[in-house]
């Protein structure tokens, strides 16, 4: 008699287990539980300071890398310690250059989905500057600034006529003074393994961007069949449409 209480018993745990793991959600459809942004060329992670406000009080931890911009390698290298740092899992959001990191960075197993915000999104084998080859020169690369060592920065001029915008002259000089130059070589640095081609991929179009062309942003966003909005904003849309932008990575989250 014990022999066979002890028999249902253990044919009841198996069948409760069972049911368990019948019930739970398929890996996909569990909500994304931190935010990794990755900010662009001519920046740092205070470029995402109205975004990561809007972000923590819909639940979601926020994280900002600060790139070295030294190459396309050590910025994917941060981006990576950052991801291997935090819970799973997670969203994925590049501006800018940071376009470009996300790519190759997003392959990891924990990232749920991918955020461009007037970003690059190079194909396989594509640098940055492949992207612009067949777009027209737009007016605020002639900004750009050459520094020793191969380094490049915006000039205040370039921040307040093209860069940023659209924002208050205080906020513009801040853009300014907290911008990290990068190293030019990064630019013609291949994407090896393009993470938006496995990755659901959501995109913010600038539509008034004069530093990377709105219609190659609209093509990009097009080619990889992503969740798109477009604000008339400068290239800074995570400062000019903070809102816009913290919902379509909460709308990525969820």
């Amino acid at each position: 008699m014990k022999l066979r209480h002890e028999l249902l018993a253990s044919l009841l745990a198996s069948s409760l287990q069972l049911g368990s793991a019948a019930a739970a959600p398929p890996a996909g459809s569990v909500p994304a539980r931190t935010v990794v942004l990755v900010h662009g060329a001519f920046a740092d992670g205070s470029s995402w300071n109205k975004v990561i406000p809007l972000l923590e009080k819909a639940g979601l931890k926020v994280v900002a890398v600060q790139n070295p911009l030294d190459s396309l390698a050590s910025d994917v290298a941060a981006t990576n310690r950052a991801i291997a740092n935090e819970e799973g899992p997670v969203v994925l959001v590049g501006h800018s250059w940071g376009g470009a990191v996300i790519t190759e960075a997003g392959v990891n197993e924990k990232d749920r989905s991918l955020v461009y915000v007037a970003a690059y999104a190079p194909k396989e084998g594509q640098s940055v500057l492949d992207t612009v080859k067949s777009y027209p020169q737009i007016p605020g690369r002639a900004f750009f600034v050459k520094e020793d060592a191969g380094h490049v920065k915006i000039s205040d001029e370039g921040i307040f006529k093209h860069f940023a915008a659209g924002l208050p002259r205080p906020e513009q000089q801040l853009v300014a003074a907290t911008q990290g130059p990068l190293n030019g070589a990064a630019l013609g640095q291949p994407v090896s393994h393009p993470a938006w081609t496995k990755t659901p991929s959501f995109f913010v179009v600038a539509g008034n961007d004069t530093i990377i062309s709105p219609q190659l942003e609209r093509d990009e966003a097009k080619r990889m069949n992503a969740v798109t909005v477009e604000v008339p904003s400068s290239h800074v849309a995570m400062l000019t449409y903070p809102k816009v932008v913290a919902d379509l990575i909460i709308k990525a989250a969820r």
